[in-house]
């Protein structure tokens, strides 16, 4: 066969074979009849499967890092280390595996190829043909297609059925900073190995993160990703100390946004604002919170020893509850009077802003005295519940209940107390009820229920404690009353058997 002068022939190689099998003469030879080597990627590029309209698009495609074709969703690699965050560093052009089939039939299809298609948030699968209006290029999923022997039975029975070319096409798509995702662009950016974060706690309009020491190099690139991808997030902030301070509010820095700490947020169904910078607020505590509301009933009466801004002591007041809450930090009292204005329940709602131990030694023990009497009654159907949720301290508060009231006959009336506190015991659960049994001095046994919220740390969970005071724990004289009956009182723990409280954890 005569050769064709002024044609270029396209000889694909792999690189071993294009530096290793042809001489040097032959490399010349190849120069001067414009024969073209490129390297391929034969994951990618199996010469059967290849159309004649994609040969440019391969030959482009061997000048990117063979690395970079391999993870098509990886952020370039000149992203790495950049503490200022610069979109266009994110553009990157990729080679995708396209069938190009007859546009009035791609939603019949469609549902075939279901799981070999593109499945990728902001790009789409169906792209227009710019070669003829009546075409259209349905992207591949790289990873699961490379050719046409990579279709299973099923697909091609549907593909023959509505006779489309098995050919794969290869479509040049060009990602950019918008089609990433956060944890990729900013596993892309910090130093390979290191924990990633880009999780972060929502409250309101503000993304709260907790970033460890080896990412505060990127806060501010971090913070402006976290806004970026997630919309309405406006303002991103890291917290600067942990919660150890008398009003359980902490230290924290505007990593990107507006620097308003106003928020305004929703849990089950109620509505609350606060200064986030000024208050304690947990939105995983949600559940929790539901949890509680949901063992109350109307009439029934709550004591909310550290209400904060009201998320027990809202809720309950709506579900007509007489409430009685408290808090020491002055700002918590005043966003609790707010939100009890705000949801309309003010007139169910007595709100004081003491410390703990004298809320209950004052307008919980009077209030209480003036209860019993009447919710003693074998008709009375009410409850009293006393929430304690300080995880840090609260299990502490436990003696204030000890001979609380005079000689009374309290028990068909004795409130329920819900306890939280923090645990690093291999065994929580009997952590938390030998310490709230060392501040009662007497023995729960038999007598609680401890429920797991939530795990804060590795090796560190918050639990909640629920039981009934004892009679002989919160009226004075009632042991000795007790004694004389045939019915013995629970043991009670011998002195030496009391140890120090675990404090703060």
């Amino acid at each position: 066969m005569s050769p064709v002068y002024g044609t270029r022939i396209l000889v694909f190689f792999t690189k071993t074979w294009a530096n290793t099998v042809l001489s040097a003469s032959a490399k010349k030879l190849a120069t001067r009849q414009q024969l073209q080597i490129s390297p391929i990627q034969p994951e990618y590029y199996p010469r059967r499967c290849i159309s004649r309209g994609s040969v440019t698009e391969l030959v482009m495609k061997s000048a990117h890092n063979p690395e970079e074709d391999i993870n098509l969703y990886t952020p370039p690699t000149a992203v790495r280390g950049i503490t200022e965050l610069n979109r266009d560093l994110f553009r990157k052009n990729v080679a995708l595996p396209a069938l190009k089939m007859k546009k009035d039939i791609i939603n019949k299809v469609m549902k075939s190829l279901k799981n070999v298609a593109l499945k990728r948030p902001g790009l789409k699968r169906v792209i227009e043909d710019s070669e003829d209006e009546m075409y259209r290029l349905v992207l591949l999923d790289p990873c699961k297609i490379s050719c046409s022997e990579s279709f299973g039975a099923a697909e091609k029975a549907v593909l023959e059925e509505y006779n489309v070319d098995l050919q794969i096409h290869m479509y040049n798509l060009t990602m950019t900073y918008e089609h990433f995702k956060p944890e990729e662009i900013l596993k892309a950016v910090l130093p390979e190995g290191q924990d990633v974060t880009s999780g972060f706690s929502r409250v309101g309009h503000i993304a709260h993160m907790n970033l460890r020491d080896h990412q505060l190099p990127y806060k501010y690139l971090i913070g402006q990703v976290i806004i970026d991808k997630n919309p309405g997030v406006t303002s991103v902030v890291n917290k600067t100390n942990i919660i150890d301070n008398t009003y359980r509010n902490f230290q924290m820095e505007v990593l990107a946004g507006e620097d308003n700490m106003i928020a305004k947020v929703k849990e089950n169904n109620v509505t609350y604002e606060f200064d986030f910078s000024k208050v304690y607020w947990n939105p995983r505590l949600s559940t929790e919170h539901g949890r509680i509301v949901g063992l109350l009933k109307s009439g029934d009466l709550v004591y909310d020893v550290f209400a904060g801004v009201g998320p027990f002591a809202v809720p309950a007041a709506k579900k007509n509850c007489r409430v009685m809450a408290n808090d020491l930090n002055p700002e918590s009292y005043k966003w609790l009077v707010h939100n009890c204005k705000l949801n309309k329940v003010v007139k169910n709602v007595q709100m004081f802003n003491m410390d703990g131990r004298d809320f209950i030694l004052g307008p919980v023990k009077d209030d209480l005295a003036k209860q019993i009497e009447v919710l003693s009654s074998e008709e009375n159907r009410t409850s009293i519940h006393i929430v304690m949720n300080l995880p840090g301290l609260a299990i502490e508060f436990l003696d204030a209940f000890r001979q609380l009231l005079e000689e009374q006959n309290p028990v068909g009336a004795l409130p329920t107390v819900h306890c939280y506190s923090f645990s690093k015991s291999d065994e929580p659960a009997k952590d938390i009820q030998r310490r709230a049994e060392n501040f009662l001095r007497t023995s729960l046994e038999g007598h609680c229920s401890i429920h797991l919220v939530r795990n804060v740390a590795p090796n560190k969970e918050m639990m909640c404690i629920s039981f009934k005071v004892p009679a002989e724990v919160l009226c004075r004289n009632h042991l000795a009353k007790e004694d004389n009956t045939e019915e013995p009182a629970p043991k009670r723990l011998r002195p030496d058997e009391i140890t120090a409280s675990e404090g703060p954890q």
